[in-house]
């Protein structure tokens, strides 16, 4: 049997993660940005950089584009196109039943798959993928998921997957949120980062966050893995959906002023351990 066609749309951290993953495990792959120097890494790595139009004709398609009004614009520009489309977007969870009505109606099935993790983590196969919608479609294409990550949790119907991205990432930004202004205040009191860091991995309050993004805090290297402007977008979803039901959110709300603050700076594209940085500006 022939391996199936595989198209990709959106180059960035998450889709060259995707892309490497999918090389790697001999799948040609077709893709396709905006951006042409992302599309030379792609042909570097061994991928086809084409159309979007003829991404379409893939049998599977993977979206790693940046928000759900860009995943809708994706759809609302398909032809009947007959595949698979698997979105790695963290969207608003209250319209993806509707765009998956939307895909259908064009002979596209939409499969939720969010990622949790960093995009170094997703390339080193480590990540977590949040699978929401058909069992079924999703059984079907499960040796393509299996090549991107072995971790991977189907976790209900459309909607679901992002609904449990979201619940995630805001205990994951309040992490982070967290270790930095106890590297902050460590070091206010005379400690250094690196001591802190060391004392905090093997105390009561390690985290994994300690080990993904303590490192970095400590070097003060926020290369982005997962940047500030993707956290702004994220946790005003949260905070969004929260409201939506009557759910007040402090901490996550706390921490979306910070995102902004951070954003406002210039600081959009610095990996999200740039959290440390709104911490330090912060005055009694």
């Amino acid at each position: 049997m022939a391996e199936p066609a595989i198209g990709l749309f959106g180059l960035g951290l998450i889709g060259s993660a995707v892309a490497g993953r999918l090389l790697a495990a001999g799948y040609a792959l077709r893709g396709c940005d905006p951006d042409a120097a992302r599309g030379l890494d792609l042909e570097r790595a061994g991928g086809t950089v084409c159309t979007a139009p003829e991404v379409w004709q893939a049998d599977v398609v993977f979206s790693c584009v940046f928000d759900t009004d860009q995943l809708e614009r994706l759809i609302d520009a398909a032809p009947q196109a007959g595949c698979t489309l698997v979105s790695l977007s963290t969207c608003d969870p209250d319209r993806m039943q509707g765009l998956a009505d939307k895909a259908a109606q064009k002979g596209i099935t939409l499969i939720e798959m969010p990622v949790s993790g960093t995009s170094r983590a997703l390339a080193n196969g480590s990540a977590l993928l949040l699978i929401a919608g058909c069992k079924d479609t999703a059984a079907r294409i499960d040796p393509i998921l299996s090549a991107i990550c072995a971790n991977r949790l189907h976790v209900g119907g459309i909607g679901n997957g992002n609904r449990a991205k979201l619940a995630i990432n805001l205990v994951l930004g309040l992490n982070r949120a967290a270790l930095a202004e106890g590297m902050v205040f460590a070091n206010a009191l005379g400690l250094s980062s690196q001591e802190f860091l060391d004392m905090a991995r093997v105390s009561a309050a390690r985290s994994e966050v300690m080990d993904a993004k303590g490192p970095l805090m400590v070097a003060r290297d926020f290369t982005p893995q997962g940047r500030i402007a993707q956290s702004l977008k994220d946790f005003t979803l949260i905070a969004e959906r929260g409201a939506a039901r009557g759910q007040g959110l402090p901490f996550a709300n706390r921490y979306l002023e910070m995102m902004r603050d951070a954003v406002a700076r210039g600081e959009g594209d610095l990996d999200n351990a740039a959290v440390l940085l709104p911490i330090e500006r912060a005055r009694p």
